[in-house]
């Protein structure tokens, strides 16, 4: 491997395994999971999802990397705390099962060609909304961190260029902290075999969790990686992608993983030029597996010291984490000049975090924005004198 490769698989095993691996903390504490159902969540998403990806870099000989959909915890954080562990564990095996007969039946073009792109992404945007404004109490609680933590995030990747913005954030925040709060004492955790968990299957954990979660997956996380590869001139096997995807998330589910897939922006890090000749860029998604991997199996070393930080911190980072998610997605729906009350209505029915007859705002969001569109005719392309005039 030569550096191109070793600072490309390092970025991007960086980008999962940190602010990633703290909003599973975070939503995991929110969903009421003790220490080992944790530790077996993140085994999975780590563990697990690091090798299902190494063994498709292998098998391929393509750039192909990831974990886990970091959207997809950032939506279930809010969406699953009506769910019992057997229901939740139910419900991630649906994902895999929605996402494997998209691959097994080859329709996956079919099926979002009738959902609008501006519609997913008004719906993401609306989802990690939440997120985004509570940067601005974290920031009143300890403005200092929260100083830091902007520090990080706006000026140190520029003058690192290489290094992934959350990082700056993580860096930056903890010298905040150093000098502004008392850490209490640690305490460690010890090493535990994931959990299994025998599964039950809910029309609600369907229409509420893995619905909307999978079509986060496929169009925000796999339909982005195969973009990025298919843009680098690499032929990618799509159905056998999200075959072996859904049957290893399906797996996954009976360990309290909600996805193992490969992950958008990992792939384009991994793909991109940056990682040296394109028949060897595969050794830098190999590397970026290896790292998730060895961080899904030390989990128990790391989340003691993850547990120490507080609230107000855990909240910064998460919302920068999805920061730059949010500003894609927001330009990508309200930028859209052919789609707009699809995308406003889409929006605010997601943000509002509502549930009708057991349907989450999510799936609303989906349904409604996408009524709207074929409604008012928006899903049509509109003339280029039409674009210039609006």
């Amino acid at each position: 491997m030569n550096q191109n490769q070793w600072s490309s698989g390092l970025l991007s095993a960086l980008m999962a395994c940190t602010g990633g691996t703290i909003l599973v903390v975070h939503s995991a504490n929110h969903l009421g999971l003790n220490d080992r159902q944790l530790l077996s969540w993140l085994f999975v998403c780590y563990a697990l999802g690091g090798l299902f990806n190494f063994l498709m870099t292998w098998r391929y000989r393509l750039p192909i990397a990831g974990a886990h959909s970091v959207t997809g915890i950032a939506f279930l954080s809010t969406a699953a705390v009506q769910l019992t562990l057997p229901q939740l564990a139910g419900s991630f095996i649906l994902i895999g099962v929605i996402i494997a007969l998209l691959g097994f039946t080859g329709i996956f073009q079919v099926v979002f060609k009738h959902i609008p792109r501006p519609v997913i992404d008004a719906m993401l945007a609306g989802v990690i909304a939440h997120y985004i404004v509570s940067l601005i109490p974290a920031f009143q609680s300890n403005p200092i961190v929260g100083l830091c933590a902007a520090v990080g995030f706006f000026i140190l990747p520029k003058l690192v260029k290489w290094l992934p913005s959350i990082v700056g954030v993580i860096v930056f925040g903890l010298i905040g902290l150093l000098f502004t709060y008392s850490f209490p004492a640690v305490e460690r955790l010890s090493y535990e075999l994931p959990v299994l968990i025998a599964p039950e299957f809910t029309w609600q954990g369907f229409i509420s969790i893995a619905l909307p979660v999978s079509i986060l997956i496929i169009s925000n996380d796999i339909a982005v990686a195969v973009a990025a590869l298919n843009k680098q001139g690499y032929n990618v096997p799509v159905n056998r992608l999200l075959i072996y995807s859904g049957i290893a998330t399906g797996i996954g589910g009976f360990g309290l993983g909600h996805s193992i897939n490969t992950g958008g922006m990992m792939t384009t890090v991994c793909s991109s030029n940056e990682a040296g000749p394109k028949d060897e860029r595969y050794r830098a998604a190999l590397l970026s597996s290896a790292l998730c991997i060895l961080c899904g199996i030390f989990a128990w070393l790391i989340i003691p010291y993850i547990m120490l930080l507080p609230d107000y911190f855990i909240a910064s980072i998460i919302g920068y984490c999805l920061l730059n998610i949010f500003l894609n997605s927001m330009q990508s729906s309200f930028g859209n000049k052919q789609y707009r009350y699809s995308v406003l209505f889409a929006f605010i029915i997601s943000v509002s975090g509502i549930t009708m007859l057991g349907i989450s705002a999510a799936l609303w969001s989906l349904l409604v924005g996408t009524v709207i569109a074929l409604l008012l005719k928006e899903h049509r392309p509109i003339a280029a004198t039409e674009q210039a005039k609006g």
